[in-house]
């Protein structure tokens, strides 16, 4: 049986932004408990004409890990190869690496054919969510290179086996998040904060703004909902793309303006439990999805969701105990999910399932997976 003594992890962590980044230091704190854990992460992550706005959060060091190591360059090819060999002077047992987009290709193949560890690739996406022409060969290029693979959802694990037939995979839930409950706060206390009434209904929208999360078939929703609920306003909380007047005119055509508050921009760290604590149920219209990083932070705050039934959230979410689930790109389906989801008590009726998936989606049991198939 191989030892496994030295992990070195890759991937983004403070101060980057987003979901991937709060992963990977969760992911490393919950591997440091029981393995010498060296965490890498990019002196330059994505060049500006890809990523417009900052990359970087310092507001809140919650997920700060101590001594990473700053130095891969994912646009110079001679990084590439000297940011391996520091790896391969690290000597560790096992190299796992954060893989969600096929911009890291180039460098993640030259990378990978000159690391001399094993090597375990943490899918986020196997493919990405906006397809693009060579998407599938790039991905199957560099993934070839991988020695196992975590997957985190039913469709990943289809994509997965459509590239390597005989890969040595596990399938893991994408564990939950409560690092963002950082000061305990009430509903009460957020919606003071935000200016919201105690007796309203409160609806979250979370995250950044893509086709593919189907925020207009939700703004398209509101008509209804607005006519059978009293005191029912959504809060779409998230940074824009370019597209934002497109949604800015659905809300005026639906007349909803009224229901519907915009915080516009990237959140903070610091910021995110006043959102979530206030709200009664999070909401994920997604047209698509691997898995979601949003539904694992509402299961933090002890919050159910409603969601479409695609790609990986029927994993997460089972239907009328930790939310509910409806089709997706029906507008009026899902306006009668949040009707339903109130008539129906179902804040309540929740409660306890979302408790028990919580205990099934810890970061242990990843650490678990980590090593069932490295000792395989």
């Amino acid at each position: 049986m191989n030892d496994l003594k030295r992990i070195v992890l890759i991937g983004p962590v403070y101060p980057y932004k987003g979901g991937i980044s709060h992963y990977t230091g969760l992911m490393y704190r919950a591997l440091s408990k029981k393995y010498d854990v060296t965490m890498v992460s990019y002196s330059f992550q994505y060049p500006k004409v890809l990523y417009k706005k900052e990359q970087r959060d310092y507001s809140n060091d919650a997920f700060k890990i101590n001594n990473t190591q700053f130095f891969i360059h994912t646009a110079s090819p001679l990084n590439w190869i000297s940011s391996a060999k520091r790896i391969n002077e690290l000597k560790p047992d096992l190299v796992i690496i954060q893989w969600w987009h096929p911009y890291f290709a180039p460098c993640y193949q030259i990378m990978t054919k000159h690391i001399k560890a094993k090597v375990m690739f943490i899918c986020h996406n196997v493919f990405p969510h906006e397809r693009f022409p060579l998407d599938k060969w790039l991905t199957e290029k560099t993934l070839k290179n991988g020695d196992y693979y975590i997957v985190q959802s039913t469709q990943d694990e289809e994509d997965l086996k459509t590239i390597i037939p005989n890969a040595k995979y596990k399938r893991a839930v994408h564990p939950t998040y409560n690092a963002f409950k950082m000061q305990d706060m009430s509903k009460e206390a957020a919606r003071q904060l935000l200016g919201i009434k105690s007796d309203e209904k409160i609806l979250l929208f979370f995250g950044f703004v893509r086709k593919y999360k189907g925020l207009d078939y939700l703004i398209k929703a509101m008509p209804e909902v607005k006519k059978n609920l009293s005191d029912c306003r959504l809060l779409v909380v998230g940074d824009f793309g370019d597209d934002k007047d497109e949604y800015l005119g659905l809300i005026k055509d639906g007349d909803v303006s009224d229901v519907i508050d915009i915080y516009d921009g990237y959140i903070p760290d610091k910021d995110v439990e006043k959102f979530f604590a206030a709200c009664d149920v999070v909401v994920l219209p997604y047209v698509s999805a691997t898995q979601s990083g949003i539904v694992q932070i509402a299961y933090g705050f002890d919050k159910p969701v409603i969601a479409t039934n695609v790609g990986g959230l029927p994993d997460v979410v089972t239907d009328g105990e930790t939310g509910l689930l409806v089709s997706a790109q029906d507008s009026m389906a899902f306006a009668k999910a949040v009707i339903d989801f109130y008539k129906g008590d179902y804040s309540t009726k929740c409660a306890a399932g979302i408790v028990e998936q919580k205990a099934c989606f810890s970061w242990e049991r990843l650490v678990e997976h980590v090593e069932q198939l490295y000792f395989v």
